[in-house]
């Protein structure tokens, strides 16, 4: 049973949410001091975290980024709060995904379903090491490591990664990252893919690898990799 933490200040939604996710057999945790929301999610070791970003004491993001300092665990965030800064922001910390309020239950059990099943059967019957660039890619421990240094990408930056690497030299649709990402294009916007493949850009640049990932305008990405 996957353990999800619901940090959610509204007690209502808190337990109408609850509810419908312990029928889907998942155990579920609240917060009991909002002021303590990093010590109580150490305690219970979630495999995944479902937050509101307006709270008590401190806001979403500010637990979004101590938690992520320390875990990789899934971050979702859930909130009333529409502008397009916020789910930038919710990218740029790390989290995994942004579902704004109101939502259809049945959304965000998809997403759940989706991540869960991303990371914690992403390695099964998987070749783990590839190499790219002259890097090795470590598709188990999430890290690449190039001329004697190393980084290390969150899960879903290594699986855009990997997506591009196994069609090396070919442009890959933004569509098809989407589907293969998310398990369904209709529960994510194209802005978070972009987030995400910046973000993994940065990353590669501390290696000298970042112009290795090419953005073709109007179609997608494509790992070069010349011969």
């Amino acid at each position: 049973m996957f353990k999800l933490m619901l940090i959610e200040d509204d007690a209502t939604l808190f337990q109408e949410i609850k509810e419908r996710l312990v029928q889907w057999s998942y155990d579920v945790y609240g917060v009991a001091d909002f002021s303590q929301v990093f010590q109580e999610f150490t305690v219970v070791k979630p495999d995944l975290v479902i937050i509101d970003i307006q709270l008590p004491k401190f806001d979403g993001f500010h637990w979004c980024r101590l938690i992520r300092e320390h875990s990789k665990v899934p971050i979702i965030f859930l909130s009333s709060r529409d502008h397009p800064t916020d789910m930038v922001m919710s990218m740029q910390l790390g989290a995994d995904d942004y579902i704004q309020k109101p939502f259809h239950f049945d959304v965000l059990i998809a997403k759940i379903q989706a991540i869960l099943r991303r990371v914690y059967n992403y390695n099964t019957d998987q070749i783990t090491l590839k190499t790219w660039c002259g890097a090795t890619v470590d598709y188990e421990s999430n890290t690449i490591t190039y001329s004697g240094a190393s980084i290390e990408l969150t899960k879903n930056e290594m699986f855009i990664l990997k997506q591009l690497i196994e069609q090396k030299n070919k442009i890959v649709s933004r569509e098809a990252l989407i589907k293969s990402l998310w398990d369904d294009e209709r529960f994510i916007s194209d802005n978070t893919l972009t987030v995400n493949v910046n973000r993994l850009r940065k990353k590669l640049d501390e290696l000298g690898l970042g112009h290795y990932i090419e953005t073709k305008v109007g179609q997608g990405y494509m790992a070069v990799e010349e011969a």
